[in-house]
């Protein structure tokens, strides 16, 4: 049996497609082995957000290459789109493939088995106008299904790279949505996670459709018991969508909605759609209807041009935000965006000192989010097994409000919905005891105490 070895870098999009390609080599009779085992195919999907992401992607290369000299390297994701010559000329590469005709590489994988010549299968990103289907029923080493809606950007962000290795915006279609949505449900996931590169665009290339039809949706199928959206820009959440919120039963108390500034000027600067008042009525809204959501935020700090002044206007702002969790990057200059070519680039000296300080506040605001919900049960999917303590018999999962919680439990219980009392806040997890299941009696007392 052949054996095919997968490492995927970057967002939870690059994620999904690894498991859509994984279904196509597992169709043809594949094995799955580690990525540190020998195999017969390597696959790496890179990404290019950062130049970290780059070099990142070229060191996984290289090492696929050391592993098995004899073995097909076949590389895709952000960094092939972006840079396919770079790619195809790092010695053992056989084929780059991009971010689009993924359905193509088991054809592909043959072809170079019988000609033995290197393949650059890289098309015009930006010519592309239609969803590319990628089947994944199920994940590997996921509880939550992740669906993927909708590709590209049309943005065009100052500092974003995305579009050029994404295109543009394309939608995938309502019923193909739907019908994986019962796939997953079928299959025995509760949650399913919404993904895309710009996932609140979704429906802007349709007629007549939106996010918000999408969502009501999904809100009709059967067995499904949350849904959760992975990311949408405030410019994004419109009355529509903040119906749904009304309404549903089934969305889950949590958003992504990036900030990237909290300075008008620099949201300016970095062509974003909003300004902080905007974008703070939008996040007010949202909890007058979920009074105890938790947003989640990236930003980018040390952007051109931003002076101190600008950082502590940014920052308390942010602090006004009371964030459940803020994901903090440097601002990392790529070449080909305009971000690249303006002047007043910040020192990198200045742009870590800035990062901490936000992650300092990030992890004081998360603490003060968990501490919120001591003593409260709440609803929780266990995802794994806590592997750095053996034997202790504790497993994890996320409540609907985004809380990783860790308590004692058993291996049956993972992909269920249980209730969980949470009994310690913390950073990155809390800690909980297991209440009940969702659909039995419920436990003793004593089982609910840690």
């Amino acid at each position: 049996m052949p054996r095919v070895a997968f490492h995927t870098l970057g967002c939870k999009v690059n994620f999904y497609e690894t498991e859509g390609i994984w279904q196509l080599f597992k169709n043809e009779g594949y094995e799955q082995v580690d990525f540190e085992s020998p195999a017969d195919v390597y696959l790496i999907n890179t990404c290019t957000v950062t130049n970290t992401g780059d070099k990142k992607s070229r060191q996984v290369i290289r090492r696929a290459i050391r592993r098995n000299p004899e073995a097909i390297v076949a590389v895709t994701g952000c960094y092939a789109q972006t840079s396919p010559a770079e790619v195809a000329a790092i010695p053992g590469v056989d084929i780059v493939i991009g971010t689009q005709d993924r359905d193509r590489i088991i054809p592909l994988v043959n072809r170079f088995r019988q000609e033995r010549e290197p393949i650059n299968a890289v098309r015009n990103i930006m010519k592309a106008r239609e969803f590319e289907e990628l089947n994944v029923p199920e994940f590997a080493d996921r509880t939550r299904g992740f669906l993927k809606i909708q590709e590209g950007c049309n943005n065009f962000c100052t500092f974003c790279i995305i579009p050029w290795s994404r295109g543009l915006l394309r939608s995938r279609k309502p019923e193909s949505v739907l019908q994986q949505a019962r796939q997953l449900v079928d299959g025995g996931y509760q949650e399913i996670v919404l993904t895309g590169i710009h996932t609140g665009g979704y429906g802007e290339d349709l007629d007549h459709y939106s996010l918000a039809k999408l969502l009501w949706e999904l809100d009709k199928v059967d067995g499904l018991k949350r849904i959760r959206v992975s990311s949408i820009e405030a410019s994004q959440i419109t009355n529509e969508v903040l119906d749904v919120l009304r309404g549903s039963e089934k969305m889950c108390r949590h958003f992504h909605i990036p900030l990237q500034a909290g300075n008008d000027d620099v949201l300016k600067r970095m062509r974003r759609k909003y300004t902080t008042a905007e974008y703070g009525r939008k996040i007010e809204l949202i909890h007058d209807i979920m009074p105890d959501v938790a947003i989640t935020t990236d930003v980018i700090v040390g952007f051109p041009g931003e002076t101190e002044a600008m950082f502590r206007d940014g920052f308390a702002f942010m602090e006004r935000m009371q964030f459940a969790e803020m994901h903090v990057f440097p601002y990392s200059k790529r070449t080909g965006t305009p971000a690249a070519r303006m002047e007043d680039q910040i020192d990198e000296e200045t742009k870590n000192e800035r990062v901490h300080e936000l992650i300092d506040l990030s992890e004081r605001q998360q603490l003060a989010y968990s501490m919120r919900f001591v003593g409260q049960v709440l609803d929780v999917i266990p995802e794994r097994i806590v592997k750095e303590e053996p034997g202790s018999g504790l497993i994890a999962g996320y409540s609907d409000n985004y809380l990783q919680v860790v308590f004692p439990g058993s291996e049956d219980m993972l992909r269920k919905l249980v209730k969980v009392k949470i009994v310690a806040p913390g950073v990155n997890e809390c800690r909980g005891s297991f209440v009940r299941t969702l659909d039995s009696a419920a436990l003793p007392l004593q089982a609910a105490i840690v």
